[in-house]
């Protein structure tokens, strides 16, 4: 039998619980109390929730116990039995051996070097996006500067024509926002993006073969790769194409954004890199703890298994909670304090481990980097200026908006 926590009314499933902010107290009482603790839900069966870093590590490493497929990614997304079958079709939600194929081919588009090689052209596109807002004095940071890089970058890396990629930005955000009343994302209009995301992914690789080139980029290499002699099926690319679209863009502009209220919030941290850049590679693991965009995921129990003193049965939904893990007490040293020089740092927020390490991980890495090596150089006096909008989530860790005031700096790239 599933042990009820004794902590009230903790609420986890309910969006409305994280949108004043991610309620670290809950967390901490959790780890302390109730590591792996079972939670009722409204609309659902319930779910166990596990809160401390080494049992996130545990679960996300044991693939054959705790399934990606069974029962999909996210609490709710067996719901709808007949859309389940379609999410299994998406690396995100497959099980190893088929896992392990599929990542072996989208692999090809993310080699160090391909990823390395970047480096040069991200830092231009930063500088480009810093040079729209720097002469203004004040912008919305989430729109005009942690949006624009990563969805930039993933769009031209998947050869996305300039005047399609903000259909990117919408599509992620119908896709993301499903739970946030301003975005209005119902599960029809959630459909209605997936579907228009699948026809023009269908359209981009028609089009690419057709031209019969191969060009250096994620496209082409997923259009050209092969694994034992076996390619991208349509569905799986039309899927990949989605899950990069969104993962690809959605993740990091969170994690930028939550690293410059870390840095406006704690300005003694912010000094220490203005003083000395060579911190920042340090920083952004920081940041990333600190940030972790998303927040949980969800795997089915094949088996009846014990974890944490916990029975859990076969068909048990079970949620690794990232963001708490990344505040454990037993594995950071004042966990609750912003740090630029920790170190060591284990964070997950890639994950912990296991097959379903963040494909994108180095991508984000670059791109953090990047960006604050330039934009604190730049703009090193950046401070709020209005309310900070959080997402309506309870799986990503969104910021929709945050106004923020500099001093006018010059143009650097005439």
């Amino acid at each position: 039998m599933a042990v009820a926590t004794e902590l009230g009314d903790c609420r986890l499933w309910d969006p409305a619980l994280f949108e004043p902010g991610v309620p670290h107290g809950l967390f901490a009482r959790l780890r302390n109390e109730a590591p792996v603790s079972w939670h009722t839900e409204p609309a659902g069966a319930g779910f166990w929730a596990v809160t401390r870093h080494d049992d996130i590590v545990a679960v996300n490493r044991d693939a054959l116990t705790y399934s990606s497929e069974r029962g999909g990614s996210i609490l709710t997304s067996d719901a709808d039995p007949l859309l389940l079958e379609q999410q299994r079709l998406m690396m995100l939600n497959m099980d190893p051996p088929k896992h392990t194929k599929l990542r072996k081919i989208v692999n090809k588009g993310f080699t160090p070097r391909m990823v390395g090689d970047l480096e040069a052209h991200i830092r231009v596109l930063a500088n480009e996006m810093i040079d729209r807002v720097a002469p203004l004095g004040r912008c919305d940071f989430v729109v005009d500067v942690a949006a624009e890089l990563p969805l930039q970058v993933i769009a031209e890396m998947m050869g996305v024509p300039v005047e399609d990629r903000h259909k990117l930005f919408d599509w992620s955000n119908r896709l993301i926002g499903f739970d946030d009343p301003e975005y209005n994302s119902s599960p029809e209009r959630q459909q209605e993006a997936a579907a228009e995301l699948y026809l023009y992914a269908n359209g981009l690789a028609a089009e690419r073969r057709a031209r019969g080139s191969e060009e250096n980029d994620i496209i082409g290499a997923l259009l050209n790769s092969e694994v034992d002699g076996d390619r991208l099926a349509e569905v799986e690319f039309d899927l990949f194409f989605l899950l990069l679209a969104v993962a690809g863009n959605e993740t990091t502009r969170n994690l930028i954004t939550h690293a410059m209220l870390a840095l406006i919030e704690n300005p003694d941290q912010r000094k220490l890199l203005l003083d000395d850049p060579s911190l920042i590679p340090t920083a952004v693991e920081e940041m990333l703890r600190w940030g972790t965009p998303v927040m949980y995921f969800r795997r089915t129990a094949t088996r009846d298994v014990e974890l944490a003193g916990q029975q859990i049965r076969e068909g048990d939904k079970v949620t690794m909670w990232h963001i708490s893990g990344n505040r454990d007490e037993t594995v950071f040293t004042d966990p609750y304090r912003f740090d630029v020089r920790r170190t060591p740092n284990d964070h997950i927020a890639f994950g912990g481990g296991g097959p379903h390490f963040c494909l994108g991980a180095n991508l984000a890495r670059l791109e953090i980097k990047v960006m604050f090596e330039e934009l604190l150089q730049r703009l090193p006096d950046i401070e709020l200026d209005g309310p900070v909008a959080r997402l309506r989530s309870n799986f990503i860790n969104g910021i929709k908006r945050m106004p923020v005031a500099y001093t006018e700096a010059p143009v650097k790239q005439a």
